[in-house]
């Protein structure tokens, strides 16, 4: 900051400065901007303002002054099933764009950033990235599990629950019951959601502190957390420790080693290749697929299985999961944090405190991890789908298109009972340029669930699912139909086949049949209008992580 506030040539700067109440003593320190997600439309982000605080006492006690500055966040769950879902994952690069012009035009020393929900945490990486100034990121933290007839509930539960009382299976009164008490406080949604996955990758990753990802909303240690956040960064000031530094190759394979134990979101096979392209480094699915191959999962938070973040937390948490891990040989220990400390180092002492929630690495649930790409002539390119909230039983399935250009035509098929037994519901026109906006599809997964068609019934998209979502759906398929993939022209009856374990999809169709149908193939197109017609124009597919080319 000495360029801005030192000297006579800057007396005018030093005078807003002044406008501000910050006082010589103030101006004579770091700078350190703190970029708050905090609003009041975001569960995750209601408490925000106290974390915020929090940090802005551990900046101050390190000897920084903190100035705060806002970035924007979207709830994805208040969102989903209507145009607003648009809006969700566009606003990750409106995100790290405004992050980035704030610091430029304002020349601070070092950030810190509070995020929570699912694209402000991987916009604000990206824009950490970018900057390469010393960056600790200090997430709101997950919210605790409902409680629902005595067992532990999720969002992903309340969206089922609507596709159960769609079936005649619960009543007006089990509905109330499940929306007043699914949601009991503040805080990320309270499973392995895209939030929640994002938030324990950043400690994966290295930006984060210990607990970033785990640790509830409304504990008092998350407070503490936020402190310990603040001092960090003048630390890393001091040392000049940068996110070029913590976010190398081998942090990432370790992100996505970490990812595939802990049967993470879809959502970070399209935020770990653009927070890792602003570090000038490639991730493409092949790589993912490779590290799910020898990665074992082991935990099954939900929606996959009956454990939350809670207690995830109280089992040790990211840190005891990469212990398990690093037992196999399976991370690069000697990557550094934003404490200047080595993985190896830092994960040494943590345990595995309850072996129901994090198996022991010799004894995991699967041998591979939690997510796997298909391909095949459906998605050449690429697809995904999370393997560990698949159903045994649907694996390996063949069956019957039903053919949907959106969503909502979908959404009222299923809850109208037309899809049966064995099909297979295609949702097109959903991906990154044609929905724009790479919908997710959590509203027609969950009507499948609770119509009790999760174990005989797929979903298909080139849109995206929630990280709430269970079951055989495949998303992110690529080439989308807005882009002439052929998805774009399959037909209702056309046999699809989809094999999780050969990392396989197909459409079952004459090559020549195909090709013929190619050859009259015309995508259909939307009238767009504002941000969402420049997103169009610029935005890759969703196999490359819908980055702005």
């Amino acid at each position: 900051m000495e360029n801005i506030v030192k000297g006579t040539a800057n007396a005018p700067h030093r005078s807003l400065y002044h406008a501000l109440g910050l006082t010589a003593e103030e101006m004579d320190r770091p700078m350190i901007g703190i970029v708050s997600s905090y609003n009041e439309i975001v569960p995750g982000h209601m408490n925000l303002d106290k974390i915020v605080d929090a940090v802005k006492a551990g900046v101050a006690m390190a000897g920084g002054t903190p100035i705060v500055f806002p970035a924007i966040a979207v709830c994805d769950g208040i969102a989903m099933g209507h145009e607003g879902m648009k809006y969700s994952l566009v606003t990750r690069e409106l995100i790290a764009d405004s992050t980035e012009a704030m610091v430029k035009a304002h020349g601070f020393d070092a950030l810190v950033m509070v995020p929570n929900c699912d694209k402000n945490v991987p916009g604000l990486l990206m824009a950490a990235a970018r900057l390469n100034i010393p960056t600790v990121f200090v997430s709101g933290g997950p919210m605790l599990a409902g409680r629902v007839g005595g067992k532990k509930t999720s969002l992903s539960s309340m969206f089922e629950a609507v596709g159960q009382y769609n079936a005649g299976k619960i009543d007006d009164d089990k509905l109330c019951e499940f929306e007043c008490k699914t949601c009991p406080t503040c805080g990320s949604c309270s499973g392995m959601y895209t939030a929640n996955s994002m938030n324990c990758l950043t400690e994966a990753l290295g930006m984060g502190l210990r607990g970033n990802g785990t640790i509830p909303a409304v504990y008092s240690s998350r407070i503490e957390l936020a402190k310990h956040a603040g001092m960090a960064v003048m630390h890393a000031l001091k040392n000049n420790i940068r996110p070029l530094d913590i976010m190398t190759e081998k942090a990432f394979m370790n992100a996505l080693t970490v990812d595939m134990a802990l049967g993470c979101s879809t959502n970070s096979m399209l935020h770990l290749p653009a927070i890792a392209r602003e570090c000038g480094i490639d991730i493409n699915l092949d790589i993912a697929n490779e590290i799910s191959a020898k990665t074992p999962n082991l935990c099954h938070l939900a929606p996959a299985g009956p454990t939350y973040m809670e207690d995830l937390d109280e089992a040790g948490g990211v840190y005891a999961v990469m212990n398990e891990l690093s037992k196999k040989g399976l991370l690069h220990t000697d990557c550094i944090n934003v404490l200047g400390k080595t993985l190896g180092e830092s994960i040494k002492d943590c345990k595995n405190r309850d072996a129901s929630v994090i198996r022991p690495i010799d004894e995991p649930y699967s041998a591979t991890g939690g997510i796997a790409v298909l391909k095949g002539n459906l998605a050449p390119e690429g697809s995904v789908v999370k393997r560990s909230a698949v159903s045994e039983k649907m694996l390996v399935h063949k069956g019957p298109a039903r053919v949907f250009d959106c969503e909502e035509d979908a959404q009222a098929a299923i809850d109208a009972g037309k899809i049966k037994a064995g099909d297979v519901v295609v949702i097109r026109y959903e991906g990154p340029k044609g929905g724009p906006g790479m919908r997710e599809m959590l509203s027609p997964t969950s009507a499948i669930m609770g119509m009790g068609l999760g174990e005989s019934v797929a979903l298909i998209t080139d849109g995206r699912f929630s990280g709430a979502t269970r079951g055989a759906c495949v998303g992110h398929i690529t080439p989308e139909a807005a882009s002439g993939g052929i998805i774009g022209i399959i037909e209702d009856g056309d046999e699809i086949s989809i094999n999780i374990p050969e990392n396989k999809i197909e459409l079952l169709v004459d090559d020549k049949v195909i090709a013929e149908r190619m050859k009259n193939f015309t995508p259909k197109t939307k009238e767009l209008t504002g941000y969402l017609k420049r997103y169009a124009k610029l935005v890759s597919g969703g196999a490359y992580g819908a980055v702005l080319d």
